[in-house]
């Protein structure tokens, strides 16, 4: 299955806010959402790695988002906040030398640089020649299992426009942004053939998981 999991939108429906910068790499405002994923266990456990954290639903959403993968997918914007030529590999990414994915990753880029070991089992490797030959490998790197396409919301637009998502879980969250980065901009979901197939609403957020 090629699927999106986690990721949150504003009700307005942006999935960043403007002005992202490295320090602000969700925009202004953007810290906002993520306010249902960031108390998990499943967070806290990932990418804090603390042992502690809230349970419930908002968690098994979380626990959901990272079970049967075999590769990711992401822009490079997700990756970091070099823009442009890669002046250097001295960026590594946002998550430190254990990154929280520990399969191979696959990165989105107009420019060419050299697979990434990272501790624990992860592997960035910068694709440069679109959506589908990264989706190819992607799959094959995954052995079988799921391939989550990570975000940011310009590679989720690409991938629901060339029809190949199979499902997306969105966490609605309840704040206004105003501007950002639209998630759905011109993308006609039902004409696309997805349907809601399941929802549940915590205090923290709205879990919808849409699919065809």
């Amino acid at each position: 299955m090629i699927r999106v999991n986690a990721f949150t939108v504003s009700v307005d429906g942006f999935g960043a806010g403007p002005e992202q910068t490295r320090e602000q790499p969700l925009g202004l405002g953007g810290e906002q959402l993520h306010q249902w994923f960031i108390p998990t266990r499943t967070f806290q456990r990932t990418v804090m790695k603390k042992d502690e954290g809230t349970t419930g639903v908002d968690n098994d959403f979380a626990v959901r988002s990272f079970e049967n993968l075999g590769a990711w997918i992401m822009g490079r914007n997700m990756f970091g906040p070099v823009r442009g030529p890669w002046p250097d590999y001295e960026w590594k990414g946002w998550w430190g030398a254990n990154p929280p994915y520990h399969v191979p990753v696959f990165v989105l880029t107009h420019h060419a640089r050299p697979p990434l070991q990272m501790e624990g089992g992860t592997v960035f490797h910068f694709v440069t020649e679109g959506i589908e030959v990264a989706l190819e490998q992607a799959r094959s790197a995954a052995r079988g299992k799921d391939v989550r396409i990570g975000g940011g919301a310009a590679t989720i637009r690409q991938y629901l426009q060339a029809g190949l998502l199979d499902e997306l879980h969105l966490a609605i969250s309840p704040v206004l942004l105003g501007q950002g980065e639209s998630l759905f901009e011109g993308i006609d979901l039902p004409a696309l053939g997805y349907r809601v197939k399941e929802r549940v609403s915590t205090e923290s957020a709205m879990h919808l998981v849409v699919g065809r």
